[in-house]
């Protein structure tokens, strides 16, 4: 009953100073507790004290929060390496070198930079400073922020899963690349295996006395095809086949080490990324020097830069631009949000969104030279036009393109073993953020449930995923990978931001989300992020989902067109995720009571860390 007397003050589980505490009685308190006592908190347990205070007899009572503290990184560097990890994945190595040169080459990268300052760093920014904030998941954040908004968290956790389904079986593929490299003569460099055909030909310059025609076929693409995908035994995504045996155990790998990295939480996640985010980054460079020594290297570098001017007035560049930006630095899967939520509450989270965005665009700008001066090896090689060789975009130009080219460099058995092995860890931390992202939010909305159980809830997680990707693992699985690429994830996060941004910019409010940013980081965000958030990201997003409705992609793998029923079968997979938005708010407009401003309006609470223990003071 203490805690019920007058000058008893009581928030978010905390008993504070009594407002009868004067400041002799403070300095007697610290003097006799030895202890330090800042913004009313005090560091220690449960203690009691009685001390003689204006006449009165009062009871000195220290108490922990009611709050289980959260979980926080060990450093600065484990949260910094961990985002740019997340940031930087497979689609900097192969997709903006191809969406480059496809897009005017050196005059891409201006409708790229416009999209970056205009539309994704200011996301990035916003995802980052709302986790730090509410130290919530994706999915209990809402509630302070607009609760009728919820189902956004639970169709950002489905997304995850779909991700997780394919993403990690490129992974799987690498890891394959990977074993079969250690032989003296790779795999696919010769036209002898038991899985190559009568069209396999060698096309180097070192092979003289070679016909070529249009019908034949490098013993890379028949290794890529034919032994590691086997899809050649898949008509089509209507009979996928049986499931490769190895490709299952070789993801079956990949899983236990992702479950072992992220079982415990950020502590051991955070230490697995100070390898899986830095050694891309030497290998990068490793195979930097190595390919602007090769002969034709130049080649390459003026077709990846060479500017287009007359392309800018394309609108499709413009659109190519704003999904790449996007799709790179990742807002809307809710790994942001879980990553910060684990930051000190003072944390810089500003320059933070400037340094992580700043290397995840520099990356894929150093990965173009990477690849290009290997095409350009590849073209002087073969006396062909660099465009005939980087003809591939997607999984393709590693795993064929420049696979071939690796085979055929000096000490190619070591550049194979160190250029498969950072695509492993390219996808690694990219899959340790994502599903980090799901855990953080079903922990922190079933808290009672989850908290104490956490490694079996890992162990769950991870298993389904396994066997939600399956289907990738069939002869016909790549067929599967490239549909889930397209058409489930895509379109569906991009709406699921589009909704974010609203809720937190019109219903949450600019100005609240800003004061916010002011009680944490000590200055407010200017007068260019706020038009952003407010009006040009909302318009940046809009534009991408009208574009990809408008110009809908030709979907084609290999010589398989996908038939006009698995484009209504990759929509529908879309949707499943987003249905939760508006299905949650009709839940929620049909349980909760009050007016519709009370239902979408967040708690207003007073945000400290609630990690730090409380002293009460009482008068008896």
């Amino acid at each position: 009953t203490w805690g019920e007397e007058e000058g008893t003050h009581q928030e978010n589980g905390r008993l504070m100073l009594a407002d009868g505490l004067t400041e002799k009685g403070l300095k007697s308190l610290n003097s006799s507790s030895g202890q330090q006592v800042s913004n009313g908190t005090a560091s220690g347990g449960l203690t009691g004290s009685s001390v003689p205070l204006g006449g009165l007899r009062t009871l000195v009572v220290q108490q922990t929060s009611l709050e289980r503290p959260r979980e926080t990184w060990s450093k600065k560097m484990d949260f910094l390496l961990s985002v740019i990890g997340y940031a930087v994945d497979l689609g900097n190595v192969w997709r903006f070198p191809y969406i480059c040169y496809q897009n005017g080459g050196g005059a891409f990268l201006l409708p790229y930079l416009l999209m970056a300052v205009f539309g994704g760093v200011p996301l990035f920014y916003m995802e980052l400073a709302l986790g730090q904030f509410h130290r919530s998941g994706c999915i209990s954040i809402w509630k302070h922020i607009c609760p009728i908004f919820k189902g956004i968290g639970f169709a950002i956790c489905i997304i995850a899963l779909y991700i997780a389904f394919y993403y990690n079986t490129i992974m799987a593929w690498a890891l394959y690349y990977l074993l079969s490299s250690f032989r003296p003569t790779l795999p696919w460099t010769t036209c002898t295996n038991s899985w190559n055909t009568a069209n396999c030909n060698r096309y180097m310059s070192t092979d003289h006395n070679v016909s070529w025609s249009n019908s034949s076929t490098s013993p890379a693409e028949e290794f890529y095809t034919r032994q590691v995908l086997q899809v050649h035994l898949s008509p089509g995504l209507h009979q996928l086949g049986s499931v490769s045996w190895q490709l299952a155990l070789c993801l079956l790998f990949i899983f236990t080490i992702v479950y072992f990295s992220i079982w415990k939480g950020v502590k051991t996640s955070g230490k697995v990324v100070w390898v899986t985010a830095t050694f891309p980054y030497l290998v990068l460079l490793v195979l930097l020097i190595r390919g602007a020594t090769l002969p034709g290297a130049w080649r390459g570098v003026v077709f990846y830069l060479k500017p287009d001017w007359e392309k800018l007035l394309s609108t499709t560049v413009w659109i190519d631009a704003a999904a790449q930006i996007f799709f790179s630095l990742g807002p809307g899967f809710g790994v942001l949000l879980a990553f910060a939520s684990y930051n000190p509450f003072h944390n810089n989270c500003y320059k933070d969104a400037l340094v992580t965005s700043s290397v995840n665009c520099l990356t894929s700008f150093l990965s173009g030279f990477v690849i290009f001066t290997v095409l350009g090896y590849m073209a002087e090689m073969r006396h062909q036009d660099v465009d005939a060789v980087a003809k591939d975009a997607g999984p393709s130009l590693l795993f064929i393109i420049y696979a071939e080219a690796i085979a055929n460099m000096p000490a190619a058995t070591f550049f194979s073993i160190i250029f498969f092995l950072m695509i492993i860890m390219l996808g690694l931390d990219s899959t340790f953020a994502g599903l980090e992202g799901v855990i953080t939010a079903m922990l922190d909305e079933f808290p009672h449930v989850l908290v104490k159980r956490r490694e079996l809830f890992v162990f769950g997680l991870v298993c389904v995923c396994y066997l939600g990707a399956l289907s990738t693992l069939t002869y016909g699985g790549a067929f599967v990978v490239k549909l889930f690429e397209e058409y489930a994830t895509g379109p569906a996060v991009i709406t699921v931001v589009l909704l974010e941004v609203i809720a937190v910019s019109w219903f949450y409010g600019t100005n609240r989300f800003c004061n916010d940013i002011q009680v944490m980081l000590g200055f407010s965000p200017g007068f260019f992020w706020r038009v952003c958030w407010v009006a040009i990201c909302p318009c940046f997003l809009l534009f991408i989902i009208i574009s990809f409705l408008a110009f809908p992609p030709e979907v084609r793998l290999f010589h398989y067109h996908y038939p006009p029923w698995t484009t209504v079968l990759g929509y529908c997979i879309g949707v499943s995720s987003f249905i939760c938005v508006p299905a949650y708010m009709v839940y929620h407009l049909l349980n909760a009571k009050g007016t519709f401003k009370q239902l979408t309006e967040g708690r207003r609470t007073s945000k400290r860390p609630t990690d730090r223990p409380s002293l009460a003071v009482v008068q008896y």
